[in-house]
């Protein structure tokens, strides 16, 4: 049975927004490493970071199915609490949601904390403040436009996605339908009508967003010379 159009938005925006909070603390510590770890080898993990940017959708739904599936080794310990599998459900578009919308995090965050540079963080430790203290004090409230990028950028890439959702989550109304695959149904089944109305609701949120993310980054800019 088709859902309402207010339940497939009430489930996009819930998935968008809880892909948001995870990665903006997920993606945290590793931006942050990425920024202050002097080894070769953190490009490397740079690299796997940043493979959902090129990789296709398809293939990392394609592992992800594999990964969340009731025969894999991850799965398997939690079978004893009857969960045998996340695939084709609202968990499991939230996990590949993180998985492939993780460079749209870090990179920001870790643009954010190179920008800085030592200095501020290294005054604080002088004065007496604990690393944690240092980065919650200074490095957070300096790299605020960072966080403002990277909410921005999750938020509406998730809205976005299709391959992974339709590959994890298949079209389950009420579960794991969202706008990209209720427009995918809907051109198929040739009501272009209401194709015209969701497409054009996310190319005017693509729009915003993107608004949005110039207006931060020109105020950092003109932030950071004055200061």
């Amino acid at each position: 049975m088709e859902s309402g159009l207010g339940t497939v938005v009430a489930t996009t925006l819930s998935l968008a927004a809880l892909t948001t909070i995870l990665l903006l603390v997920l993606a945290t510590p590793l931006a942050w490493w990425l920024a202050r770890r002097p080894c070769w080898w953190k490009e490397i993990v740079g690299a796997v970071t940043a493979l959902p940017l090129v990789l296709p959708p398809t293939v990392i739904g394609f592992y992800l199915l594999l990964a969340l599936g009731p025969d894999s080794p991850l799965m398997t310990p939690l079978h004893a609490f009857g969960i045998r599998t996340l695939a084709f459900t609202f968990e499991g578009l939230v996990i590949g949601s993180v998985v492939y919308s993780l460079p749209f995090a870090v990179q920001p965050l870790r643009n954010a904390f190179e920008a800085l540079g030592p200095a501020p963080v290294e005054a604080a430790l002088s004065l007496g403040a604990s690393p944690l203290q240092a980065f919650v004090r200074v490095a957070l409230p300096l790299a605020r436009g960072g966080y403002v990028a990277a909410a921005i950028l999750v938020f509406a890439h998730t809205i976005g996605e299709f391959g992974v959702v339709l590959m994890i989550g298949g079209v389950i109304p009420g579960e794991t339908e969202v706008l990209s695959t209720r427009l995918f149904t809907l051109v198929e089944s040739m009501q272009w009508h209401d194709a015209h109305l969701i497409a054009g609701g996310m190319v005017a949120l693509a729009f915003v967003a993107l608004t949005g993310l110039m207006v931060v980054q020109r105020v950092t800019f003109f932030r950071d010379g004055r200061e």
